[in-house]
């Protein structure tokens, strides 16, 4: 095989695809622990916030975050 005027032997075609299939599953992984560690930060901020729903709920403390349930405590800013 002859590219850019170099003509490249067995070898060193089989290791080119070697590298490239390597190149290939590396980003696949790094894909899938991306997803993976995506999925883990909204599981853990899913449980989270259930487990301050619950500690409220047992203070008999209403939630900032739903309308309708009064003056919940200030924060930001502007109040």
């Amino acid at each position: 095989m002859n590219i850019f005027g170099r003509t490249f032997e067995t070898q060193e075609i089989v290791a080119l695809v070697g590298l490239l299939m390597v190149l290939v599953l590396w980003v696949m992984r790094w894909k899938g622990d991306r997803e993976w560690a995506h999925w883990f930060r909204n599981w853990e901020a899913e449980r989270k916030a259930r487990r301050d729903a619950e500690i409220r709920a047992e203070n008999g403390e209403s939630d900032p975050t739903q309308p309708g349930s009064g003056p919940g405590p200030k924060s930001g800013p502007w109040g």
